[in-house]
C-alpha cells in the first residue's frame, strides 16, 4: 500500500468524512515520491472546534507516519458549511524549506 492510499485510509477509519482527498505533492519537492502530502478532510466531527484541535486530531490519527515516514502534511479541515463556502478550493501547500531530522541519516 503506497503512503497516500494508508493516509487516506486511516483518516476514513478514524473519521466520519463527507468529503477526503489526499494529494501526493511529493513531486513538487526534492524529497522522494512519498514525503509531502495535502490532506483535505470535511467533517460534521469539526463543528464547534477550534483549527487547533482539529489538526490534532489528524496528527494524532497520523502519528506514526508523521513520525517515520512524512516530510510534510498540509492540513485542511472543515465542516461540511465552511466548504461549501469555500466553493471545495483549499490554499495552495506552502513551498518546502528542505531539511528535517531525515538529512542526518
Amino acid at each position: 500500500m503506497s503512503m497516500q492510499q494508508q493516509i487516506y485510509s486511516k483518516l476514513a477509519d478514524a473519521i466520519a468524512c463527507k468529503h477526503l482527498n489526499v494529494v501526493n505533492e511529493s513531486h513538487m519537492h526534492s524529497r522522494g515520491s512519498e514525503s509531502h502530502f495535502k490532506v483535505i478532510v470535511v467533517s460534521d466531527k469539526f463543528a464547534g472546534q477550534r483549527l487547533l484541535q482539529r489538526h490534532r486530531l489528524i496528527n494524532e490519527v497520523l502519528k506514526e507516519e508523521l513520525a517515520n515516514h512524512i516530510h510534510a502534511l498540509a492540513i485542511h479541515t472543515y465542516t461540511p458549511e465552511e466548504y461549501a463556502d469555500q466553493h471545495g478550493e483549499v490554499p495552495d501547500s506552502p513551498s518546502c524549506l528542505g531539511g528535517s531530522k531525515f538529512d542526518s541519516e
